[in-house]
């Protein structure tokens, strides 16, 4: 079975949208369940996107997936360097902005696409691809060129024959 590295938004969207805390039980069991048997990962970025507001989700981070689960992405600065250059090569498709925000070494997107480029890790996001889209670099994009798999919550779940 493949190991899939979740980005912020994986979390965040369950949380605010799809599957609230107070509501989705078994989701949020079935997440922790997945990070602590492995399935799941994630790096140190998406940790500090999710802690920068003390707020229930932090909590239930904090609370509920294992030590470790949040890998140091530093060991990929190799490959978070093939990412900056894909992404310069990019400069006359997207706007500064998004380049800008996308490259910030605080960001999480480019980091997780380095990290699972050097592990072979499948990336899951909600996001979708938009090629056409100038203001926004969208994960999809570089997996695309770099031939990185992803898929959605949905699609990841399917994959591992879960259900909640």
């Amino acid at each position: 079975m493949p190991t899939y590295i979740v980005d912020s938004n994986f979390f965040i969207q369950a949380h605010r949208v799809l599957y609230p805390l107070d509501i989705a039980e078994s989701f949020w069991q079935l997440v922790s369940r997945l990070a602590n048997e492995g399935v799941i990962v994630s790096i140190d970025k998406v940790k500090h996107e999710l802690y920068q507001n003390d707020d229930e989700l932090r909590r239930w981070c904090e609370g509920n997936l294992p030590h470790g689960f949040f890998a140091d992405s530093s060991e990929c600065i190799t490959q978070y360097g093939e990412v900056v250059s894909w992404a310069v090569t990019k400069s006359d498709h997207y706007l500064q902005k998004a380049l800008d925000e996308f490259l910030d070494a605080d960001e999480a997107d480019a980091w997780i696409i380095a990290f699972a480029k050097m592990k072979g890790f499948m990336i899951t996001t909600y996001e979708v691809s938009q090629p056409e889209r100038k203001n926004k670099v969208k994960i999809p994009e570089p997996c695309i060129s770099f031939g990185l798999p992803f898929r959605t919550t949905i699609e990841m779940f399917r994959e591992i024959g879960v259900k909640f």
